[in-house]
């Protein structure tokens, strides 16, 4: 309970109950030690409180706004599979993953496309995750720990199927969580690279940069595990995939020239015998034993500074089979019944080898590639090949990776399902590009909002902080002014003309007889039951006893304006 001096409370009273109902609205002002009515200064504070929290949130959006422009100002998007014609660049539009989404779509393969703009923190909240696959093309933002967790689970625990391609160390967080590590520099390999040509045909000068591999589809050129399962024969790997085993999806014991421009190196730092989960390790693709990671930036393959460990792989394959999910049976189409299927990761060392330039032959022959090489040349892959040795771009192959990593050889699934192919999604992650300057915010915001609410410590944390700012607040923050209608002194002229002078006089000795209950701190029952000589007694002006108790008195304006002044130092002169 607030407490004050009688007098000063008295007065505080009189200037609420003066006037009620006289239609002006201001808050019930306080008063200042010493005597005296004035605005008081924790209302000042309150405002002023207000103001500070207002402008700081302000402040706040506008910097969550400002500085995602800020940074990717002037930045056009790079391996999209929505950005059909980059502008003025040809450069930006070869770098597009727009072929690669239309040959895996309704027009070429048929798969379901669609995209992921906030996170890939998403992926096990989707439908069928087992039929699904995410492709995470040239990460330009790293992935943090959190997602790369979720990946783990997605890959491992829901069946799902995962493409990352980067030719950076930006995927790292995810690619530890298997084993397999990204370098992030570029490599060298002078005896695995292909020729470019001029437009007059004349092959540029040799760039140990632009690297081939004859790749495997599901089956390993290494024995990463050691226990030589899975591991490609002497005789597959000199035989080229011919056009009708990728017709049947015959993949065993062929491999397929892959072009990358300027990858980095992938090193198997680990295999499934350390892992929690069954896996299978598979190297696809790899460098010769000459490559080298050029650290340095010199170019210098005697550089000890620029790493040559002899074994550095361009794709790996990491698959977890006898994972539990729910879909059609084949014996039980009616209904979701568990069936086993197998998780899968594939890990490419370029992301260019994914983009419009290299998928596409045509559009790779228009850049001064060819699909053949000179068998004389040492580095030629052709020479290295029997049957079929030609590049047709690298659609085919990946393709073909693809369709190997879904569910369409799963002989537990329903053949209605696995044999429409767009019951198979392939989500492209655009949350990891540095987006334009008007969407960088929203998509920033995205994954903030994701982030915050998919971990389940953060958002324990969250909820925790906003507790404690509210608990902050009910402590910090004044109580709610106390609004109600009072006397306005500064209109005191204008009350004659809007109150007749009887009931204006009834408001004045109202007020005078409410001060005098609470000076002498009486309550209401209290007051009613004292004795008009008590109360005069209690008064003492003899001016306000007549304006008390007097009934044939009458007053003028003028009279009740001095009276007021009187009633207001009553009070002090006790």
């Amino acid at each position: 309970m607030d407490i004050c001096p009688y007098s000063a409370c008295s007065n505080l009273y009189l200037r609420n109950e003066i006037a009620k109902g006289v239609g002006v609205v201001e808050p019930r002002l306080h008063k200042k030690q010493g005597g005296g009515i004035t605005v008081a200064e924790d209302e000042v504070e309150r405002s002023r409180f207000g103001l500070y929290i207002a402008s700081s949130l302000v402040l706040i959006l506008l910097m969550t706004l400002a500085l995602p422009m800020v940074f990717s100002a002037n930045k056009e998007t790079a391996y999209s599979a929505y950005v059909f014609e980059s502008a003025e660049d040809e450069n930006m539009r070869l770098a597009q993953l727009n072929l690669m989404a239309d040959s895996l779509g309704e027009t070429g393969e048929g798969y379901t496309i669609a995209n992921t703009m906030s996170t890939p923190m998403l992926v096990n909240d989707w439908q069928n995750p087992h039929r699904t696959l995410l492709a995470i093309i040239a990460p330009e933002k790293p992935i943090d720990e959190t997602e790369a967790n979720k990946i783990y689970e997605f890959v491992t625990e829901r069946g799902g199927k995962v493409i990352i391609a980067a030719d950076n160390n930006n995927a790292n967080r995810v690619a530890a969580k298997f084993g397999v590590t990204y370098f992030d520099d570029p490599m060298y390999d002078i005896d695995h690279y292909w020729n470019q040509f001029d437009v007059e045909g004349n092959a540029n000068p040799p760039n140990a940069k632009n690297v081939w591999s004859l790749a495997s589809i599901e089956q390993s050129l290494t024995d990463p595990d050691g226990d030589g399962v899975g591991v490609m024969s002497e005789f597959g790997q000199d035989r080229g995939c011919e056009a009708s085993q990728l017709t049947q999806h015959l993949y065993t014991e062929c491999r397929m020239p892959v072009m990358f421009r300027e990858p980095t190196g992938l090193k198997v730092e680990d295999n499934c015998a350390n892992s929690e989960y069954e896996c299978d390790v598979k190297v696809l693709a790899q460098a010769s034993v000459s490559a080298f990671i050029d650290v340095a930036g010199d170019g210098d393959s005697g550089n000890t500074l620029n790493p040559a460990p002899g074994d550095l792989a361009l794709v790996v394959r990491i698959d977890y089979p006898g994972i539990s999910a729910q879909d059609y049976k084949k014996d039980n189409a009616g209904s979701l019944s568990d069936i086993d299927v197998t998780g899968s990761i594939l890990f490419v060392s370029d992301q260019t080898a994914f983009s419009n330039r290299l998928w596409d032959y045509d559009e790779a022959e228009d850049t001064g590639m060819r699909n053949e090489c000179d068998v004389a040349d040492s580095a030629c892959w052709q020479g290295r090949l029997t049957g079929n040795t030609m590049w047709d771009g690298n659609e085919h192959y990946f393709s073909a990776v693809i369709f190997s990593m879904m569910e369409f050889d799963n002989q537990e699934l329903s053949a209605t399902v696995k044999y429409a192919s767009e019951n198979f999604h392939i989500v492209f992650d655009e949350s990891r590009h540095v987006t334009g300057v008007l969407s960088a915010p929203f998509t920033d915001a995205m994954a903030t909002i994701v982030l915050l609410t998919s971990d389940a410590f953060l958002k324990w944390l969250i909820i925790l902080n906003i507790l404690l700012l509210l608990l902050v607040a009910i402590m910090v923050v004044p109580e709610k002014p106390n609004w109600r209608h009072v006397f306005d002194l500064t209109r005191f002229r204008e009350r004659p003309d809007k109150l007749d002078p009887v009931s204006y006089r009834q408001r004045v000795r109202e007020a005078l007889m409410a001060k005098v209950r609470i000076f002498y701190d009486l309550t209401r029952d209290e007051m009613a039951l004292k004795l008009p000589g008590e109360v005069q007694t209690m008064i003492g002006n003899p001016r306000l006893v007549e304006l008390a108790y007097s009934e044939n008195r009458t007053y003028s304006p003028e009279e009740l304006r001095e009276l007021l002044q009187t009633i207001r130092r009553w009070g002090k002169e006790k």
